[in-house]
């Protein structure tokens, strides 16, 4: 019989306990469990992956830059969690889906989503944007995780059709407090889904330190369900490639779910409209700069000769290019017709919904009469 009569007295917050490939200073470590799922990985390979976080650090700074003019409504930093999301998505075949919370911007952009796509949205223009069929991620779930419900259906829905693929369900440590991940994990661990659940660990869910919602490592709560975890450093883009094509290789093939936990750090404000100095200390951000995901593998490279100048203008070229499409996308939208906005509502015409448009399109033809009346 197990009794657990002594509950855990005191957080546990190391964030040195993980699996790691790359140390912060770019040497590389061995790992039993790891190495095999990155053994693939040459240094073009390893460039690609350095190449992958460099844009998205750019988009992701020119994201900001866009709120700050007045040109977004609102935007979600993801830098200092560029190693999880690119090492993750990379992981995933063209037949796997992701559902991701609002910050996840670097899937989005590996998945092969549109500069209209990642911008779009904060501006207001657009209901979500993209066509999740085309690049395999569902819209941007702002609700704190509720895609890992929507993750485990979809993949309740692989398994019934028997294909080989799998979903991934992207949350951070906040989400963990919220009853939609007991519920989906619950769910996929009865019926061995094949889904991965990846918390990105950035140890603030807003002002609320990941030691204030969880007294032991968010990894160690996946075994209760019945699911295999692993905590890896989320700033070691190998560690975050090779923990998910574990993950997911074991989805794929029928043994059911496994859960991620990415330890890393976000470095900016929760959103635009957040300001961290009035609860982080400086300490710790000068902590988690040391730790930086672009800097371990850049110098790396440089130890093994395989970074040098022209990459380095390769890349920022590039990020540039990239980013100018962004800006073109953000300045260049035209809002729509309001009337659109029930468009694609259904696959079919509806009764329902047919009323609904005559409805608002009287709605707004009274704004029009009222105008002429006061010319």
């Amino acid at each position: 019989m197990v009794y657990t009569l002594a509950p855990v007295t005191a957080p546990v917050d190391s964030v040195e306990d993980v699996a790691r490939l790359l140390s912060p200073d770019g040497t590389r470590l061995p790992d039993r469990h790891l190495d095999a799922w990155v053994a693939d990985v040459d240094p073009p390979a390893l460039r690609g992956l350095y190449r992958d976080m460099a844009v998205l650090r750019r988009v992701d700074a020119e994201g900001v830059a866009l709120q700050r003019q007045g040109q977004l409504g609102l935007w979600p930093p993801c830098r200092g969690q560029e190693a999880t999301q690119i090492g993750s998505a990379r992981a995933m075949r063209r037949e796997d889906f992701a559902f991701t919370s609002y910050r996840e911007l670097g899937v989005f952009l590996t998945r092969g989503a549109t500069p209209a796509d990642v911008v779009l949205t904060w501006r207001g223009e657009t209901h979500s944007s993209m066509d999740p069929a085309q690049v395999g991620v569902a819209i941007p779930q702002i609700i704190i995780g509720a895609q890992t419900v929507h993750a485990v259906g979809y993949a309740m829905g692989i398994q019934r059709d028997g294909a080989e693929a799998a979903s991934m369900a992207y949350f951070g440590d906040g989400a963990m407090s919220e009853g939609d991940v007991g519920e989906a994990m619950v769910f996929a661990a009865t019926f061995a889904a094949p889904v991965v659940f990846l918390c990105t660990n950035n140890q603030w869910a807003i002002s609320e330190p990941v030691s204030l919602q969880s007294r032991i490592p968010l990894s160690r709560r996946a075994p209760g369900y019945g699911i295999p975890s692993i905590r890896v450093d989320g700033n070691d883009v190998l560690a975050c490639l090779a923990a998910t094509r574990w993950a997911l290789d074991r989805a794929r093939t029928g043994a059911g779910p496994a859960f991620i936990e990415a330890v890393t750090y976000r470095m900016g404000p929760h959103t635009t409209s957040d300001d961290p100095t009035r609860y982080r200390d400086a300490a710790e951000l000068a902590f988690w700069e040391q730790r930086d995901p672009l800097a371990r593998v850049e110098a790396h490279l440089r130890a093994i000769g395989e970074f040098d100048d022209v990459f380095r203008d390769e890349v920022a070229a590039a990020a540039d290019e990239l980013c100018g499409a962004v800006r073109t996308a953000c300045l260049d939208a035209r809002t729509p017709e309001p009337l659109t906005m029930l468009d694609d509502v259904y696959a079919e015409p509806h009764p329902a919904l047919d009323l609904q448009r005559e409805r608002l399109g009287a709605y707004l033809a009274s704004f029009a009469d009222d105008g002429e009346a006061r010319a």
